[in-house]
């Protein structure tokens, strides 16, 4: 009902963006944003050479003297222009909250669930009292039957469960729509939290996360807490030994593995399939993919074999840890302590507006986006990023072309591939119907729910119809861009087109540098180690060689190496296979853009400015949008579950390309200094 609005779609995201969009009246610039050419001269430290590191050379000074803010676990580019755009945000709603609407309207809508969050008193009055049906109701569950049904109430409001049900594109079929299981049910990030005992912050965020548990059941009333609440621990510990890796998770091809509907009980025995399903509303389906099939196996006997009172404090413990952010303050102190403080090294909480305007744009999204285009997204921006899209394909192009690892045959089919890509730039051509949403003043907790099970009826009504392949999975507000190889398309919404991505009074270099990357990032996502699963419709099929396989993968194994000694923790590297789509897509994604700015000159030597040869500044506006600094507990949950390297590691990818070395007098000796033999060169 609530951590789960915040989940994006089956994509690649990025973490990065670009820029401008001035607000409306705004006077015109006069020069970049940053610096004399866009790039922020000040914060580098000449003492360090740029070949010993070039994190530091580029980002010294600036990363000295930032502190990262009380209420954040970590800060840099990215969240000074999240911040830029949760305050445009905030006005956009505050204005919807003033101005009011007649009842049905966004307006209204935008409004009332906004106020609705911020009325703490009203919440505190209330209590526990907006969940408590569904607590009455989990506590009436008499036997493993009806324990199969509310497995499938809970996925209608998103709340955990080991057996998670959903809608997507069928990845064989990407033009009709599929029900999936996934595994889930865990309240800590990863397995690891669990089930890895050799580190230290592992062990102490258990301990902490088994007095969370108990802390919200005696908040809402639960006798024996202390019992109820290892019990509860020691069954997710179990659940969580079921679980795929993020790494298997990874494999596109893995996690299809469509079952008729007729053998699931054969298959997955333990749970009723049919009570489950048809509590989730989808008893006539014929085909559901089990994405982990070894995995919901598991889970599936567990339900079998856990004693049935168990299942019902866990299911009722499951649901308050979901809408907690939405109770009194004791339950969202306690949250912030477990989840923002714990895990995520973060002192102080946020101000409860900014809570609130996330919350509001994670329901409200696309009818806030709107206004938010209308007014910080004018055309021209729009049109810059189409032509720098444009030229960064035809980058891409040309060096499939010439591509020699690869059979010709291949070859031609991923150019095709690419030309049948889609951009999407700024905001959705077709803005989401909120209509059938029902936002009540002084509702918070019904607000979320409604929400919640509103976009779930809305993902089950698109079975049997043909897919809407213009629907976008982000809001125009988010700073960041996906890859979706199930549509062939890369997606930047508008808040992204920004410094230091984008300037359009910048250095051309410099944004190639910026967002130019970010393209070639998102578009070589579709030609990654999993992306490459995926032809040019979207359908997950073999179209390389066996040849061409092998060679791509002898390629790929030197990349996930090279990442996997990188050290960010002590004692704790990077996960070179888990990483390894990211960071293949930093790899191509830079070298793509380096060829299309050069093809941009027309032949022309670009011009020194500031004593700053062209093919520097491309390099020193790269390096700019990663500065980013993090605190240590988030850093190790990152490393822990996230497919993108740290952002202070991921400037480490010049180290491979000749041309930095040749721009910047790279010797032998100097620590990021690789031997040419050693340099990876896969697109």
């Amino acid at each position: 009902m609530s951590r789960s609005l915040f989940l994006g779609a089956t994509a690649m995201a990025l973490l990065v963006m670009a820029a401008p969009a001035a607000a409306k009246g705004a006077a015109p610039a006069k020069g970049p944003e940053i610096g004399k050419f866009g790039f922020d001269v000040a914060g580098m430290d000449p003492a360090v050479k740029a070949g010993d590191d070039f994190v530091a050379y580029t980002s010294g000074n600036y990363l000295k003297t930032l502190e990262i803010p009380a209420d954040k676990t970590s800060f840099g580019m990215f969240t000074k222009l999240r911040d830029l755009s949760q305050e445009r945000t905030r006005t956009i709603i505050e204005k919807a909250a003033a101005t009011g609407g007649a009842p049905g309207t966004e307006a209204q809508k935008v409004g009332d669930f906004y106020a609705s969050f911020m009325d703490e008193a009203g919440i505190e009055a209330k209590g526990i009292t907006p969940i408590k049906a569904e607590l009455d109701a989990i506590a009436a569950v008499s036997n493993k039957t009806q324990l199969a049904a509310m497995f499938g109430r809970f996925s209608r409001i998103s709340v955990s469960t080991p057996l998670g049900v959903g809608v997507g594109p069928d990845r064989k079929n990407p033009d009709a729509y599929q029900v999936g299981v996934g595994q889930g049910g865990l309240g800590l990030p990863d397995r690891d939290y669990y089930l890895d005992t050799t580190n230290p912050k592992f062990a102490e965020a258990r301990t902490k996360y088994q007095a969370y548990i108990v802390t919200l059941l005696k908040l809402s009333g639960f006798d024996n807490a202390e019992a109820r609440g290892k019990a509860i621990f020691d069954l997710e510990t179990k659940i969580a030994a079921t679980h795929w890796t993020r790494v298997e998770r990874r494999q596109a091809e893995k996690t299809y593995n469509p079952v008729a509907r007729a053998d699931l009980a054969a298959a997955y025995p333990g749970i009723d399939w049919g009570q489950l399903l048809t509590a989730a509303g989808l008893e006539g389906q014929p085909v559901i993919n089990m994405s982990t099939p070894s995995s919901l196996q598991a889970a599936a006997k567990l339900v079998d074999s856990e004693p049935l009172d168990l299942w019902k404090d866990y299911l009722s413990y499951q649901l308050i840890r979901d809408v907690a952010p939405f109770l009194p303050k004791a339950y969202v102190d306690a949250d912030f302590d477990m989840y923002s403080k714990t895990l995520g090294g973060q002192p102080e909480q946020q101000p409860r507006w900014k809570r609130g305007v996330d919350t509001t744009t994670a329901v409200l999204g696309e009818a806030l986006g709107k206004l938010y285009v209308a007014d910080y997204f004018p055309p021209e921006a729009k049109a810059k990023a189409d032509e720098l899209v444009k030229n960064i394909i035809a980058a891409m192009d040309k060096r499939l072309a010439n591509l020699a690892w690869m059979d010709p045959a291949t070859r031609a089919q991923a150019r095709e591939k690419l030309a049948a890509f889609k951009p999407k730039i700024g905001y959705p051509d077709k803005w989401k119907d909120y209509s059938a949403l029902e936002i009540r003043k002084g509702d918070a907790v019904g607000n979320v729910a409604r929400a919640t099970e509103f976009e779930y009826a809305r993902q089950v009504a698109k079975l049997g119809k043909p897919v809407d392949r213009s629907e976008w999975y982000m809001t125009p507000m988010t700073v960041n861009a996906y890859a979706n190889p199930v549509w062939n398309e890369i997606v930047f919404p508008a808040a992204i087109l920004q410094p230091p991505f984008f300037d359009a009074k910048a250095d051309p270099a410099v944004n190639y540098g910026g967002i130019g990357a970010v393209i070639g990032h998102e578009i070589t996502h579709h030609f990654d180690d999993q992306g490459r699963k995926f032809d040019k419709t979207g359908k997950l099929a073999d179209w390389w060689t066996p040849q061409d396989v092998t060679r791509f993968k002898a390629l790929t194994d030197k990349v996930v190496a090279q990442y996997a000694a990188y050290e960010p923790l002590p004692g704790k590297h990077i996960n070179g296979e888990l990483t390894l789509g990211e960071n293949m897509a930093d790899l191509a994604g830079i070298n793509i853009a380096f060829d299309a700015w050069k093809l941009s000159l027309g032949g022309k030597k670009a011009k020194v400015i500031e004593g700053w040869t062209g093919e520097q500044r491309f390099f020193l506006g790269f390096s700019q949008v990663w500065r980013q600094k993090y605190r240590d507990p988030l850093l190790l949950q990152l490393l822990t579950t996230d497919p993108h390297s740290p952002g202070n590691f991921r400037p480490y990818v010049v180290r491979n390309l000749d041309v930095w070395y040749d721009s910047f007098g790279v010797k032998p000796g100097e620590k990021f200094y690789l031997a040419p033999a050693d340099r990876l060169k896969v697109w």
